[in-house]
């Protein structure tokens, strides 16, 4: 009899750990590899408010226009084509980005990035290969020309993260593995993104909206993470919190 207990409680466990293996589990996504809700990622221009907040202050930022298209590029092969256009609080602050990708994939091709501010434009251009994230040589005035950084793991690129979400799996429990780099910036690294629960965010008009909740400590384990909320149904980024260590938050909001 303690025997029959012993295996049947056995048993159990085993069930348990497995159930918690599953759920635990982290998904690579690695570069190259259809996306399985690229379908997701349709044509459509998405405007976001970005501000800073300490208490009851809040100062903003810019407003962030980002516009997906699917297009010829250059060569005249159908393409994944995000433009993105800051707006600075400070008039004649502009910042506008222009990225290629693969179809089906987001396997990046190039990212161009144009900073304008106090009348001067930085010019800047990259090329992602599979091992190195490079300089477009062929770029007029591209401050960026001589860039050089080994990428051990092919890499996505970090700054179209708000379209690249889109195209996940998301469901209770989803764990990915994402190889970024932000182009001018620090190494390629694997960030993890979880989907920590749901939650139906109300807007002042009354508006609903049934979101995934995900978050990320971008490696900073010591940090609050960033928390962002996915609408169920186009998995659109409708809004994005991020603590910063000096005690104020960021806040990123779709204007709906």
């Amino acid at each position: 009899m303690r025997f029959m207990f012993r295996a049947a409680f056995g048993a159990a466990l085993a069930v348990a750990a497995s159930a918690s293996t599953a759920w635990a589990a982290v998904t690579p996504v690695p570069v190259g590899q259809p996306l399985a809700r690229f379908d997701k990622v349709k044509p459509a221009v998405h405007r976001y408010l970005r501000y800073r907040q300490v208490g009851d202050t809040i100062q903003p930022m810019d407003v962030w226009t980002r516009e997906i298209r699917i297009e010829p590029d250059p060569a005249g092969v159908k393409r994944l084509h995000i433009v993105q256009h800051w707006d600075g609080a400070t008039l004649g602050n502009v910042k506008t980005l222009d990225s290629w990708f693969e179809l089906g994939t987001f396997r990046p091709f190039t990212h161009e990035r144009r900073t304008t501010k106090d009348g001067q434009t930085k010019i800047e251009g990259f090329d992602f290969k599979p091992d190195r994230i490079v300089g477009l040589k062929d770029l007029p005035g591209n401050a960026q020309a001589a860039y050089d950084v080994a990428s051990p793991e092919p890499s996505f690129n970090f700054e179209t993260d708000t379209e690249f979400l889109q195209a996940l799996p998301l469901a209770a429990g989803y764990e990915a593995r994402i190889v970024f780099h932000h182009p001018g910036g620090g190494p390629p690294a694997p960030y993890v993104f979880k989907v920590t629960s749901s939650q139906v965010l109300t807007s002042s008009a009354g508006g609903k909206v049934d979101c995934w909740v995900m978050t990320t400590d971008y490696n900073r384990p010591d940090g609050k993470p960033a928390t962002f909320w996915l609408a169920k149904d186009s998995q659109v980024v409708v809004k994005v919190v991020s603590p910063a260590p000096d005690g104020s938050t960021w806040v990123k909001t779709l204007m709906w």
